[in-house]
């Protein structure tokens, strides 16, 4: 039988695959080999905040995992973008992690428009961790007790109604925003120092309503001291299954939650970014953790690398339109 002879073409073709085959080999043979020193969990806030609580549940569980330990670093500034710069500009190797939030790498990406990073570009998404639902409060003496009589009441008030938060461009002034952007409710931001006074306030009465996380304001709606009107996820929460959603009481597509992920700088090689991956899963999802995790409020999501990034996408540009229209800027 004739047998063709190889084409230039062709010999070139197998000659240049050759070193990417190998390369591709090394990789892999690094990745299994992958970590032989302690991993850096960046922090990008400070001690005692959600995202600080989160890196420390996970950090055992996910040391134990992968045979290292994973040091937590706390590098607050700027909303969160401190920390996660020095992260951008790492090494990517595996070495430098960041645990951001809604804050670091959503949000202020409208708010500040003079970042140091571009989160899709300079990072590898790696999962999004935890969502935070909050909860839409009243003061007990406003004289509602579900969403719709709320707005009712609000366009009876001559200079519209006051919300509070948490502080300019944090994630419960954003939701107060998107709310009157989706029901054009008359509400009025008062922004605070801290959620914490935000929330004395609304039971104080001095501010009707505030947008907050749930376990920072459920106790005093078990207490009769506040009213929970909504919660602002999609689903009902399982620490507060008698609050019903907004989107139950007619605001559609109304789905708001502060929210922790994991990044890593960009070009981080897949076999690593996946082993990462693998490890924050079996944590997450450990009976253990995932009762620590509902105490605080949080739902474990481990969204997978190829699900979190056009997720994220869609989160960055939907806080965009937020910004855009209400005009919301930084502290």
């Amino acid at each position: 039988m004739h047998r063709l002879a190889p084409t230039r073409r062709a010999v070139l073709g197998g000659a240049l695959a050759a070193p990417f085959m190998l390369g591709g080999a090394t990789s892999a043979a690094r990745a299994q080999s992958w970590p032989t020193r302690p991993i850096r969990l960046i922090v990008p806030f400070g001690a005692g905040t959600s995202t600080d609580i989160v890196a420390r549940l996970l950090v055992p569980r996910m040391s134990q995992t992968l045979g290292q330990p994973l040091v937590v670093e706390n590098r607050a500034g700027a909303g969160g973008v401190v920390g996660s710069d020095a992260v951008a500009k790492s090494p990517p190797d595996g070495y430098n992690l960041c645990l951001g939030s809604i804050a670091s790498h959503s949000v202020n990406v409208s708010l500040m428009p003079q970042m140091p990073y571009d989160v899709l570009r300079d990072f590898t998404p790696i999962s999004l961790v935890t969502e935070a639902p909050n909860l839409l409060v009243v003061s007990a003496s406003v004289p509602v007790t579900t969403l719709p009589e709320f707005f009712e009441w609000a366009k009876q008030q001559r200079n519209g109604v006051s919300y509070a938060s948490a502080g300019n461009g944090t994630s419960s002034h954003l939701a107060g925003e998107l709310l009157k952007m989706k029901t054009g409710a008359p509400l009025v931001h008062v922004p605070y120092k801290s959620g914490a006074q935000a929330v004395t306030d609304v039971i104080s009465g001095t501010v009707p309503m505030t947008v907050y996380q749930v376990t920072a304001v459920l106790p005093f709606v078990r207490d009769g001291k506040l009213k929970a009107l909504a919660t602002t996820s999609a689903k009902r929460l399982e620490i507060a299954p008698e609050v019903p959603t907004a989107v139950e009481q007619g605001v559609a597509d109304f789905d708001v939650a502060a929210w922790h992920g994991l990044f890593a700088p960009a070009g981080l090689p897949e076999p690593v970014r996946d082993r990462i991956y693998n490890a924050l899963r079996e944590a997450l999802f450990a009976p253990e953790l995932k009762e620590q995790l509902r105490n605080q409020g949080l739902i474990p999501v481990a969204s997978a690398p190829d699900a979190f990034r056009p997720w994220l996408a869609e989160d960055i540009a939907k806080w965009r339109e937020v910004v855009r229209v209400s005009g919301a800027t930084a502290d």
